[in-house]
């Protein structure tokens, strides 16, 4: 076990690690106990009984949060032709074809999310080995693989934001920044929840929504109540 800092052991007397908090309660609390100088990230964190093995148990998709994520996404768009422009127009940083294809493959990583058209994906498929371990490749069901590229460059500058469960059934999505107002925190808190129960697979057995907490980046966790999240 990795030793915590003083900081980090002050802020956790804060919390009652043996209660989950209303979701408004929880999130006053992330704010309290962020101690980082800069301005740090908050993030929900669900526990799910789901078996990732089983192909009708996984779970990935994306989600436009209301208000954001607080952090301002650079977009890749892999498109020729008319569709380049639309999302040169749309407000993408950066747009082509075969030249990124070619620094990516030369180290370049100056992007936050890549968007594809369709048409595209035959040459952008070759840097799967590259793009895959960082979760950068583009897929229908984040919606990141389409030929409507304005609308998939304006959700994710208005703060989309893609879930996908891990091996152990965790799902870790940012929900915003500490300086958030609290009812907007709560609020992108509660579309992610609410994603995340309409997307519950039907061969899920068992408690599905088995823990949920929120924390900020270098803070101790605060687990939330489940039957006060939600709109």
């Amino acid at each position: 076990m990795a030793k915590k800092g003083k900081k980090y052991l002050e802020a956790a007397k804060l919390i009652d690690r043996s209660k989950a908090y209303p979701i408004g309660e929880a999130v006053e609390l992330v704010k309290k106990t962020s101690f980082t100088k800069f301005d740090a990230s908050v993030e929900v964190a669900f526990r799910l009984g789901v078996d990732p093995k089983k192909a009708d148990q996984q779970i990935r998709g994306a989600v436009v949060l209301p208000n954001g994520t607080g952090k301002t996404q650079r977009v890749l768009v892999f498109a020729k032709g008319e569709k380049a422009k639309e999302a040169e127009a749309a407000g993408a940083d950066y747009v082509g074809d075969t030249e990124y294809i070619n620094k990516i493959n030369q180290g370049w990583f100056e992007f936050d999310v890549i968007v594809a058209t369709p048409d595209m994906m035959g040459e952008v498929g070759k840097l799967g080995r590259t793009l895959g371990p960082k979760g950068l490749m583009p897929n229908p069901k984040t919606g990141t693989v389409t030929f409507d590229v304005t609308r998939a460059v304006n959700e994710i500058k208005a703060g989309k934001v893609e879930y996908r469960v891990d091996k152990a059934g965790n799902i870790h999505v940012p929900i915003g920044k500490a300086s958030f107002e609290t009812e907007k925190l709560v609020e992108n808190f509660n579309t992610i929840f609410d994603t995340m129960v309409k997307v519950k697979p039907a061969a899920a057995k068992g408690t599905y929504m088995k823990n949920v907490a929120v924390t900020s980046t270098m803070g101790p966790s605060v687990k939330v109540d489940p039957s006060t999240a939600g709109k």
